[in-house]
């Protein structure tokens, strides 16, 4: 109970410090037109960094912003859109599939439920969670890889997988902070809390981080 304790103190004053230097205007660094190219974009972003993914819809979403478009453009074309991403083959077939099926289920818009997110191709979990907390403003937390790390060396955290760190992120965030929580711990990772060589020096928890604790 002590742990849990010292946790929940440890979240508040963390997010109250990322508060201060993050915004809470912006909840991703992906470009995006609507609910659908969102999808699209975190799909692409598996195993690729943002500033490609963006690069790459910049031109495609100029073509394409439905899933009906996205099913006329067909997997070949899209191919030639997207072959610079990681996985890019096999990217192109779960959009065009998943594509199809909200077409033919969902009249066309994204569902706003984390079941009948998980059952399109290639959307799991993580990018359910992304969905739900940008497009339908709903208190959910995407654990990827800059999240896991960030939240078990600076002591929030002892987790060994992405779902048991969710789940424990959960008991001790203040749920105000809760929206926020990915975005901020991705920028955290992504440009200060490195994993091969994070910034301490640059990093505004540096005095209350685990790691410099030790």
């Amino acid at each position: 109970m002590k742990i849990l304790e010292d946790r929940k103190k440890l979240a508040k004053l963390v997010f109250e410090i990322l508060e201060k230097k993050y915004t809470k205007e912006l909840l991703t660094e992906l470009d995006y037109i609507n609910n659908y190219t969102l999808l699209i974009s975190v799909l692409l972003s598996a195993q690729a960094t943002d500033e490609r993914v963006n690069k790459v819809t910049k031109e495609l979403f100029e073509k394409v912003k439905t899933p009906k478009e996205m099913i006329l453009l067909g997997e070949k074309q899209l191919k030639e859109y997207i072959k610079s991403i990681n996985y890019f083959n096999t990217k192109a077939k779960n959009i065009i599939n998943l594509s199809k099926i909200l077409v033919e289920k969902f009249d066309s818009e994204v569902p706003s439920n984390r079941e009948d997110l998980e059952i399109l191709p290639g959307i799991g979990r993580k990018t359910a969670n992304i969905i739900l907390n940008i497009s339908f403003n709903q208190p959910t937390i995407a654990v990827d890889t800059h999240v896991f790390r960030v939240s078990n060396r600076i002591g929030l955290v002892a987790t060994k997988n992405v779902l048991d760190t969710e789940i424990e992120l959960y008991k001790i965030i203040p749920n105000k902070y809760i929206q926020f929580t990915n975005h901020w711990l991705v920028l955290l990772g992504r440009y200060i809390c490195k994993a091969r060589k994070p910034k301490c020096d640059e990093c505004p928890l540096e005095k209350i981080c685990e790691k410099n604790l030790q």
